[in-house]
């Protein structure tokens, strides 16, 4: 069977729908039109929110085994299209199909284990005898689906971050509404396609198309939605909470990742695994590595090998199987980037390799000299840029490292125990990866970040937790 993105429809409650008002989706490599897609209006978003509502009762009353089913066929569905799949992130986000291809393998191993955690999500008994006088009560409690919610999702991993919320939802018995980036929403409607060839009832999924800024307040505003499950900017994350009411809101806001290579770190390993870090996806990437603490007896070498393996990284092409990184999402993206290096080299920083623009591509960017307080070391870059410090001591690396309103994860290269479970104490991050690089993930751990970083946690299992609540039974014998 041949399959195609739908075109100039969304999904919307089981149902592909046409809107005369459109959005150009474009290949950000030349700025070439794609296809379009409907910009949804309040209207629709709010018909949209009703359908889910009455799809809250069709999810809920899935028997697991369905559940299973589904997630299961969708997983087929994305593993027999992979190339359409991989091509379609390649060709309306930042991602080289080397990238793209990665992250749709990871798009099926998130569908495999919501399935394989449909099955796990129990409850407990309760030994109310503890309780004097309650000798004769015997109760448990279970776990029962939240009910609607709302899902946005960003540009940088157009499909997996999709899976990530709609796979959770499906194993934990919800209806969700998902609203992908404006700039990338072939790949969701591709994973759509996928759960409508599965079989999952109408009205339990929607991916509705459109401008945030005239449908995102109705989704995430609305009592009908139980759960916001955000992943992007942090300004924008502090706005939904502000104004979304009383429902759960689970976010992964971003981050500028550190790294520390210690006097005892092996120099090649760090070396490849930070670089790789740093550009993956051209920088687009909230695990990215943006600033690398070095001690001083090993700085000199790391940086020789780093700007040297830095200025191996081949920019080009998307879909040439030899390019290591593409454009940037957009220009204005690489236009910002730019300033933000530019302002830095005003301010006295060194530029050690790259720090050109052409259109949308930024080249892989090395700064060193740059202080700690300046905003291109305490904000997200969110482009291919890292930088270097010298540090002196370990605790020197740490605090600097907590010197920044983020906290998602971090890297430390040591052979040291002693030092790895010293930092693993101090970072204020949500994960550390001891011997490699704050850019390293599998879908089924937890992943999340403390302060600007984010509320929760992602990750199959723990998205579950945020989309269930558990309900309490007593019996008086």
């Amino acid at each position: 069977m041949m399959i195609t993105t739908k075109g100039k429809k969304m999904y919307i409650g089981g149902k592909w729908v046409d809107k005369d008002e459109t959005i150009d989706v474009r290949d950000p490599q030349d700025n070439s039109l794609i296809t379009t897609v409907p910009s949804a209006s309040k209207e629709d978003m709010l018909n949209t929110i009703k359908m889910g509502e009455e799809g809250v009762a069709i999810a809920a009353k899935m028997p697991v085994h369905e559940r299973i089913s589904v997630l299961n066929k969708s997983a087929n569905y994305v593993e027999k299209y992979a190339d359409l799949f991989a091509n379609t992130i390649a060709s309306e986000g930042s991602k080289t199909i080397k990238e793209a291809r990665g992250e749709v393998t990871r798009c099926i191993e998130t569908l495999r284990i919501s399935a394989e955690e449909a099955r796990r999500i129990n409850g407990e008994t309760i030994p109310f005898d503890q309780m004097p006088g309650s000798e004769n009560r015997v109760g448990y409690y279970y776990q029962f689906p939240i009910g609607l919610i709302a899902a946005i999702t960003p540009f940088n991993d157009p499909l997996n971050l999709v899976a990530h919320k709609i796979g959770p939802a499906i194993a934990s018995g919800n209806a969700i509404i998902v609203k992908p980036a404006t700039m990338t929403p072939l790949s969701a409607l591709l994973l759509a396609e996928a759960f409508d060839y599965a079989g999952l009832p109408n009205k339990v999924l929607s991916v509705i198309t459109g401008k945030g800024s005239e449908i995102g307040d109705v989704l995430v505003t609305h009592p009908a939605v139980r759960l916001v499950s955000f992943t992007g900017g942090l300004d924008t994350g502090e706005a939904i909470a502000k104004k979304a009411g009383l429902k759960k809101i689970s976010m992964e806001l971003g981050s500028n990742s550190p790294v520390i290579v210690l006097r005892d770190a092996q120099i090649e390993e760090a070396v490849n695994s930070t670089v790789s870090g740093a550009f993956w996806a051209v920088g687009q990437n909230c695990l990215g590595v943006q600033r690398i603490f070095i001690h001083d007896d090993v700085y000199e070498p790391f940086t020789n090998k780093f700007v040297q393996r830095t200025e191996q990284y081949k920019t080009g092409n998307k879909k040439d199987e030899r390019t290591d990184m593409g454009p940037l999402i957009s220009e204005r993206e690489a236009i910002r980037v730019e300033e933000w290096v530019n302002e830095a080299l005003e301010e006295g920083a060194e530029l050690l390799t790259g720090g050109y623009r052409d259109g949308a591509f930024y080249a892989p960017t090395v700064l060193t000299n740059v202080s700690p307080n300046a905003k291109i070391a305490k904000e997200e870059i969110f482009g291919p840029v890292v930088i270097l410090f010298k540090v002196t001591t370990l605790d020197e690396a740490i605090e600097y490292a907590n010197h920044v309103n983020y906290g998602l994860q971090a890297g430390i290269f040591t052979q040291n125990i002693q030092q790895a479970f010293s930092t693993i104490g101090q970072l204020e991050v949500g994960g550390i990866l001891v011997n490699d690089s704050s850019d390293y993930r599998i879908d089924g751990m937890p992943f999340g970040g403390v302060k600007g970083s984010g509320i929760g946690r992602e990750g199959v299992k723990f998205s579950i937790q945020n989309m269930v609540e558990p309900k309490m039974v007593q019996f008086k014998l």
